[in-house]
């Protein structure tokens, strides 16, 4: 039985990913910071349908002690989809340091922390994947979104670094670049901003989180085995 944890795999895009990789088998541990209810619920739904012990496991990315702990929780883990993020709109003027500080702990610290977790068990083994969810704001860069989209860009170049790093030792690092999906994360923008960036889309229309997922499974398995180092945007065609 092999096991993927999932950060932040109680909603959006992680909630669609979670429900993907259990369906591949997979034994999921549905990571949470505040989206408790949710997160049990899922792992209770999941065990129900196919019998394996999926868990539901808080922490704040950004407090190395809790990512330790999570991981001790979660046990050997195979497969590792750092997933978990915040956003924020604002001017890049009116942005506070604690703002911009905030949102490198936990998009990329957090990232940073998981990975590192996660290693032992995989040199051990010679083997596993991890995916890095990035966004394509991490490529072309968003206005009102300055330190998100470093964060999101950061994360981009630490994929890249750690596939060749990681790449003797049999681990393969990729990342996933998602578009305008329709999630909470979204939620905020009006009719006429989503229309916007729907016309913006050359395959005109917003992705779905299902559709996030089909690339994190394909990334996560053995049809992927001989790709490292990726970034694969699932944006319809968005970003060049």
């Amino acid at each position: 039985m092999k096991t993927a944890l999932v950060t932040g795999g109680a909603r959006g895009i992680g909630l669609a990913i979670s429900r993907r990789l259990a369906a591949d088998g997979f034994r999921v541990a549905v990571h949470y910071n505040s989206s408790q209810a949710a997160a049990e619920q899922l792992a209770a739904e999941l065990s129900r349908q196919d019998g394996l012990p999926h868990l539901a496991l808080r922490a704040d990315l950004a407090e190395r002690s809790q990512v330790e702990e999570l991981f001790r929780q979660a046990g050997p883990v195979d497969v590792l989809v750092n997933n978990a993020g915040i956003a924020q709109q604002k001017l890049f003027s009116d942005i506070t340091p604690e703002e911009w500080r905030r949102m490198f702990a936990v998009d990329v610290e957090g990232v940073f922390h998981c990975c590192q977790c996660a290693l032992p068990y995989m040199i051990h083994r010679k083997a596993g994947s991890i995916v890095n969810i990035s966004s394509v704001w991490g490529q072309v860069g968003a206005s009102c979104e300055v330190h998100y989209s470093a964060a999101k860009a950061a994360v981009i170049g630490l994929t890249k670094a750690l596939a060749k790093e990681l790449g003797p030792s049999g681990i393969r690092v990729n990342c996933v670049a998602p578009g305008v999906i329709r999630t909470e994360m979204n939620a905020h923008l009006s009719g006429e901003d989503m229309e916007a960036l729907r016309e913006e889309t050359p395959l005109c229309r917003i992705g779905e989180p299902e559709e996030v997922a089909d690339a994190v499974s394909f990334l996560a398995g053995e049809g992927s085995r001989f790709v490292t180092g990726q970034i694969l945007a699932v944006s319809g065609g968005f970003a060049e």
